[in-house]
């Protein structure tokens, strides 16, 4: 046995919200795989500690919305959590750094890791290509080697000598090429011949003060067009209470079925999908599903992300497509009547409808294949180049 083979590393990671937990997983399944002894720690949350990672922290005390005026909010702790990981790992140094997302809280951490001689990655290439491209200096800085989940990526990190590989996006082989809606509807103890209408507003909690309301309100305008209409919201559990005291409020919650997680059963089972924007627009576009794009954040934040935004889609499908294949409704234009009229759209039973609605799938057919790589295995075997001597 070499010595390559007793080798176990120790990991820190950091992955922040539920989209980065879900993507670290995905990576520690494949460090596992290449290490099984490997260890790892640092902030995380439910599906990083599934697999045995030492959460200091979990992933949602780094969660955030907007820009800039909510952060300022949680900006104390935020940089409190930041300051007390980095003493801890200076002094404790882990054989490797990942950062998994969560560019405004790990570029920094991993620029002062990296300086200090330890190895750093970045896992998820910030969209510099999307929106505020001067962050490329930062990238450079703080990473050995970034983990690129699209496949343009690496090519454009490479023209300012930045090290990188294609590793896929894990979503992509987690989600099946074509999905089981009459077993997804069976579980969530739905109708199967009755229409499904999924509401995703998010995982923040400023997402549910800003969204969650106007979906809930489109939804009940939809009801009275399509009585027969099934409506699900996969809530996190964090949020589960908040949303349906909201269901209550509106008085939609005789018909409204909120449930605790399963957002991929819940795009599954649907038709179609009222959804804010975010990595969950890529999973219900894997899904295969129709959806209409929606999103609200503090005035001032979006007047900020407008300044820094080099593209004129922000839904996660439009961009990959280069195409508005999917409406969006952002700020003022997503009111619940417009919200509701768009998403009809989805729900007509014509036959330009249903024709447009096989085009979509087509295309998002197209995308699942592009996209679809062994992320797990391929992250690890860049991981353990950089960690060889």
């Amino acid at each position: 046995m070499s010595l390559q083979d007793l080798f176990q590393p120790r990991i820190a990671m950091v992955a922040g919200e539920t989209s980065g937990d879900l993507l670290a997983g995905l990576l520690l399944d494949g460090m596992q795989q290449q290490w099984p002894g490997v260890s790892s720690y640092g902030i995380g949350g439910p599906c990083m500690q599934q697999r045995g990672f030492e959460a200091l922290w979990p992933s949602e005390r780094l969660a955030v919305h907007g820009y800039s005026f909510e952060v300022l909010i949680r900006l104390w702790d935020i940089l409190s959590i930041r300051k007390q990981l980095r003493a801890r790992l200076l002094q404790d140094r882990p054989d490797v750094f990942v950062g998994v997302d969560a560019p405004d809280f790990n570029l920094g951490l991993e620029q002062d890791l990296r300086a200090a001689g330890i190895k750093t990655v970045h896992f998820v290439c910030p969209s510099i290509w999307a929106w505020r491209p001067e962050r490329i200096h930062k990238i450079r800085a703080a990473a050995d080697h970034v983990l690129c989940l699209f496949p343009f990526e690496p090519d454009l990190l490479a023209q300012h000598d930045i090290a990188a590989t294609y590793v896929g996006h894990p979503l992509a082989q987690v989600i099946p090429m074509e999905p089981d809606r009459a077993a997804a509807r069976t579980r969530l103890g739905l109708e199967q011949d009755k229409p499904v209408l999924a509401l995703l507003p998010g995982s923040r909690r400023a997402e549910v003060q800003y969204i969650a309301k106007p979906f809930m309100q489109a939804a009940a305008l939809l009801k009275q067009e399509f009585p027969d209409l099934q409506v699900v919201l996969p809530a996190v559990p964090a949020l589960h209470e908040r949303l349906t005291a909201l269901s209550h409020e509106l008085q939609v919650a005789s018909w409204l079925k909120i449930v605790k997680g399963q957002s991929h059963d819940v795009l599954a089972a649907c038709d179609c999908t009222l959804i804010a924007s975010g990595t969950a627009t890529l999973e219900a576009a894997l899904f295969k599903r129709p959806m209409v794009i929606a999103y609200n954040m503090h005035p001032w934040s979006y007047k900020l992300m407008q300044r820094k935004q080099l593209q004129p889609w922000v839904g996660l499908p439009n961009i990959l497509c280069s195409d508005f294949v999917v409406p969006e409704l952002l700020q003022d234009q997503a009111t619940p009547r417009a919200l509701a009229d768009a998403i009809a759209q989805w729900l007509d039973h014509s036959e330009h409808a249903r024709a447009k609605v096989k085009t979509i799938q087509a295309r998002f057919t197209a995308l699942h294949h592009s996209l679809f790589r062994d992320t797990p295995q391929l992250s690890a075997h860049a991981i353990q180049k950089i960690l060889s001597p």
